[in-house]
Protein backbone atom coordinates (compact mmCIF):
# COMPACT_ATOMS: atom_id res chain seq x y z
CA UNK A 1 0.00 0.00 0.00
CA UNK A 2 1.35 3.27 -1.41
CA UNK A 3 1.92 5.94 1.50
CA UNK A 4 0.24 9.56 1.46
CA UNK A 5 2.88 12.07 1.71
CA UNK A 6 1.00 15.20 2.83
CA UNK A 7 2.22 18.15 5.43
CA UNK A 8 0.81 18.61 8.44
CA UNK A 9 -1.45 21.39 7.43
CA UNK A 10 -3.10 18.81 4.63
CA UNK A 11 -3.66 16.41 7.17
CA UNK A 12 -5.36 18.41 9.50
CA UNK A 13 -7.35 19.60 6.33
CA UNK A 14 -8.58 16.04 5.63
CA UNK A 15 -9.00 15.30 9.35
CA UNK A 16 -12.03 18.53 9.37
CA UNK A 17 -13.23 17.30 6.13
CA UNK A 18 -13.93 13.92 7.20
CA UNK A 19 -15.20 15.02 10.75
CA UNK A 20 -18.00 17.33 8.88
CA UNK A 21 -19.06 14.81 6.39
CA UNK A 22 -19.72 12.18 9.26
CA UNK A 23 -20.92 15.14 11.59
CA UNK A 24 -22.88 17.52 9.44
CA UNK A 25 -23.24 16.01 5.74
CA UNK A 26 -24.31 12.33 6.84
CA UNK A 27 -27.04 13.09 8.98
CA UNK A 28 -28.28 15.75 6.59
CA UNK A 29 -28.45 13.35 3.55
CA UNK A 30 -30.70 10.89 5.73
CA UNK A 31 -32.99 13.81 6.93
CA UNK A 32 -33.45 14.71 2.87
CA UNK A 33 -33.67 10.55 2.25
CA UNK A 34 -36.43 10.15 4.63
CA UNK A 35 -38.01 13.67 3.69
CA UNK A 36 -38.07 12.45 0.21
CA UNK A 37 -39.80 8.89 1.38
CA UNK A 38 -42.93 10.74 2.89
CA UNK A 39 -43.66 12.12 -0.77
CA UNK A 40 -44.84 8.31 -1.89
CA UNK A 41 -44.31 6.83 -4.77
CA UNK A 42 -40.33 6.32 -4.82
CA UNK A 43 -39.91 5.19 -8.41
CA UNK A 44 -41.03 8.55 -9.91
CA UNK A 45 -39.59 10.51 -6.97
CA UNK A 46 -36.84 12.84 -8.51
CA UNK A 47 -35.90 14.41 -4.54
CA UNK A 48 -35.15 10.66 -3.57
CA UNK A 49 -33.42 9.69 -6.08
CA UNK A 50 -31.13 12.96 -5.67
CA UNK A 51 -30.90 12.45 -2.34
CA UNK A 52 -29.43 8.49 -2.41
CA UNK A 53 -27.02 10.09 -5.27
CA UNK A 54 -25.59 12.76 -2.65
CA UNK A 55 -25.64 9.74 0.22
CA UNK A 56 -23.35 8.07 -2.21
CA UNK A 57 -21.07 10.67 -3.08
CA UNK A 58 -20.65 11.53 1.15
CA UNK A 59 -20.24 7.98 1.72
CA UNK A 60 -17.17 7.49 -0.82
CA UNK A 61 -15.67 10.46 0.08
CA UNK A 62 -15.73 9.33 3.53
CA UNK A 63 -14.07 5.97 2.61
CA UNK A 64 -11.61 7.99 0.35
CA UNK A 65 -10.50 9.78 3.02
CA UNK A 66 -10.18 7.66 5.56
CA UNK A 67 -7.84 5.63 3.53
CA UNK A 68 -5.73 8.44 2.72
CA UNK A 69 -5.70 9.58 6.12
CA UNK A 70 -4.82 5.98 7.06
CA UNK A 71 -2.39 5.81 4.51
CA UNK A 72 -0.22 9.26 5.60
CA UNK A 73 2.81 10.23 5.76
CA UNK A 74 2.56 13.36 7.75
CA UNK A 75 5.59 15.78 7.15
CA UNK A 76 6.36 18.88 9.66
CA UNK A 77 7.76 21.52 7.10
CA UNK A 78 8.54 23.50 10.42
CA UNK A 79 11.61 20.63 11.31
CA UNK A 80 13.36 20.68 7.99
CA UNK A 81 16.24 22.59 6.81
CA UNK A 82 18.69 22.47 4.23
CA UNK A 83 19.97 23.74 0.98
CA UNK A 84 18.29 21.31 -1.62
CA UNK A 85 14.63 21.53 -2.70
CA UNK A 86 12.91 18.50 -0.91
CA UNK A 87 9.13 18.12 -0.04
CA UNK A 88 7.44 20.96 2.32
CA UNK A 89 9.88 23.45 0.79
CA UNK A 90 8.99 26.67 -0.16
CA UNK A 91 11.00 27.77 -3.38
CA UNK A 92 11.10 31.08 -4.86
CA UNK A 93 12.14 30.43 -8.69
CA UNK A 94 12.91 33.23 -11.56
CA UNK A 95 11.59 33.22 -15.12
CA UNK A 96 14.30 33.27 -16.97
CA UNK A 97 11.95 34.66 -20.19
CA UNK A 98 9.77 37.35 -18.32
CA UNK A 99 12.10 38.33 -15.36
CA UNK A 100 8.40 37.49 -13.04
CA UNK A 101 9.16 35.86 -9.70
CA UNK A 102 6.87 32.88 -8.44
CA UNK A 103 6.60 31.17 -5.19
CA UNK A 104 5.63 27.57 -4.52
CA UNK A 105 5.99 25.17 -1.81
CA UNK A 106 6.18 21.12 -2.73
CA UNK A 107 2.94 19.80 -0.98
CA UNK A 108 1.13 16.69 -1.08
CA UNK A 109 -1.17 15.87 -3.91
CA UNK A 110 -4.25 16.24 -2.04
CA UNK A 111 -3.19 19.48 -0.75
CA UNK A 112 -1.79 21.12 -4.23
CA UNK A 113 -3.58 24.37 -5.07
CA UNK A 114 -1.59 26.41 -8.04
CA UNK A 115 -3.84 29.72 -7.36
CA UNK A 116 -2.37 29.28 -3.68
CA UNK A 117 1.04 28.51 -4.29
CA UNK A 118 0.93 24.96 -3.20
CA UNK A 119 2.83 22.78 -5.93
CA UNK A 120 1.91 18.99 -5.90
CA UNK A 121 4.83 16.79 -5.14
CA UNK A 122 3.74 14.93 -8.10
CA UNK A 123 3.56 18.07 -10.67
CA UNK A 124 6.41 18.23 -13.45
CA UNK A 125 7.65 21.38 -12.40
CA UNK A 126 8.07 19.76 -8.81
CA UNK A 127 9.90 16.66 -10.14
CA UNK A 128 12.11 18.97 -11.96
CA UNK A 129 12.96 21.20 -8.97
CA UNK A 130 13.64 18.16 -6.21
CA UNK A 131 17.32 18.27 -5.34
CA UNK A 132 18.18 21.77 -7.10
CA UNK A 133 19.86 24.27 -5.28
CA UNK A 134 20.04 28.24 -4.88
CA UNK A 135 21.06 29.04 -8.40
CA UNK A 136 20.36 25.72 -10.31
CA UNK A 137 18.48 26.21 -13.85
CA UNK A 138 15.91 24.26 -14.88
CA UNK A 139 13.61 23.28 -17.72
CA UNK A 140 10.25 22.25 -17.77
CA UNK A 141 7.60 21.05 -20.86
CA UNK A 142 4.37 22.32 -20.63
CA UNK A 143 1.48 22.17 -23.00
CA UNK A 144 2.84 25.77 -24.14
CA UNK A 145 6.70 24.50 -24.37
CA UNK A 146 9.49 24.70 -22.48
CA UNK A 147 9.61 27.13 -19.87
CA UNK A 148 12.81 27.89 -18.01
CA UNK A 149 13.09 28.83 -14.42
CA UNK A 150 16.23 29.60 -11.64
CA UNK A 151 15.71 28.73 -8.23
CA UNK A 152 16.54 32.26 -6.38
CA UNK A 153 15.08 30.96 -2.38
CA UNK A 154 14.67 28.07 -0.69
CA UNK A 155 12.79 28.06 2.46
CA UNK A 156 11.69 25.48 4.77
CA UNK A 157 8.68 27.15 6.94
Amino acid sequence: MERVTITNHGYANLQAELQQLKATARPGVIEEISAARDLGDLSENAEYHAAKEKQGFIEGRITTLEDKISRANVIDVSKLSGDKITFGASITLLDEHTDEEVVYQIVGEDESSIADGKLSLKAPLARALIGRVVGDSIEVSTPRGAKFYSVEKIQYI
